[in-house]
C-alpha cells in the first residue's frame, strides 16, 4: 500500500517539522506530488536555465490559502530526492501573493513560502532567522520564486519577509484536523 505524504505527521523529534521533498536543489522541473496516485508527478519544466537552488517541498497535515499544503525551501548546501522527509526548524517566511486559482478578475490569495533549514544541517547552526542571510541572497530567493512562475500567469508579488515566529504561526494556522 502507498503512503500518502500529505498526510503523514506534521513534526517529528524534538517538535521539528517534517518537509517532503518534492523537487530538489538543483531540479530543472517542478515535481509535484500528487495525493489521488500517491505518486510524484511532473507540474512544469522551470523556466530555461533556472534550477532549485534548495530542495522544494511542502509541509505534511497542512492545507494553506490556495488548497495546497504550505509550500518550503530547505535551506542547506546539498541536495536529497523527491519523497525524502527531512526534519527541520523555521528561520521564516517569504510572504507571497498571487492570482487567486480559478477567481474572478483581480481576486489574489496567499501562497507564502517557508524557509527553513534541516535540524542536524549543521555547517547551518548559526542560522536562526531569515535575517542571517544576506540581503544580497534573500533578494536572490525572491527573484527566483517570481522568475519562475513569471510565464504561469500567476502574476506574484513579494509582500515581505517574516521571522520564525511568523513561519510556526502559519503552520499552526493553516495545519490540518484531525478527521
Amino acid at each position: 500500500m502507498a503512503t500518502d505524504f500529505t498526510r503523514l505527521p506534521l513534526r517529528g523529534e524534538q517538535d521539528a517539522l517534517h518537509v517532503v521533498v518534492e523537487s530538489p536543489r538543483g531540479s530543472t522541473v517542478k515535481l509535484k506530488y500528487d495525493s489521488k496516485l500517491q505518486a510524484f508527478t511532473l507540474s512544469r519544466p522551470l523556466t530555461r536555465g533556472f534550477r532549485y537552488p534548495f530542495d522544494w517541498g511542502f509541509i505534511p497535515s497542512t492545507k494553506g490559502p490556495d488548497g495546497d499544503p504550505l509550500d518550503a525551501l530547505v535551506y542547506w548546501d546539498v541536495p536529497t530526492w523527491p519523497g525524502v522527509v527531512l526534519p527541520c526548524r523555521a528561520l521564516g517566511v517569504l510572504q507571497v501573493d498571487q492570482k487567486k486559482k480559478n477567481g474572478k478578475e483581480g481576486e489574489r490569495e496567499r501562497n507564502d513560502r517557508l524557509l527553513l533549514v534541516p535540524v542536524n544541517a549543521i555547517r547551518s547552526d548559526h542560522l536562526n532567522s531569515y535575517q542571517d542571510l544576506s540581503q544580497r541572497e534573500r533578494e536572490e530567493l525572491e527573484h527566483f520564486f517570481l522568475a519562475v512562475v513569471h510565464f504561469a500567469d500567476k502574476d506574484a508579488r513579494i509582500l515581505g519577509w517574516g521571522g520564525p515566529d511568523a513561519a510556526e504561526h502559519m503552520v499552526q494556522q493553516y495545519t490540518l484536523k484531525e478527521d
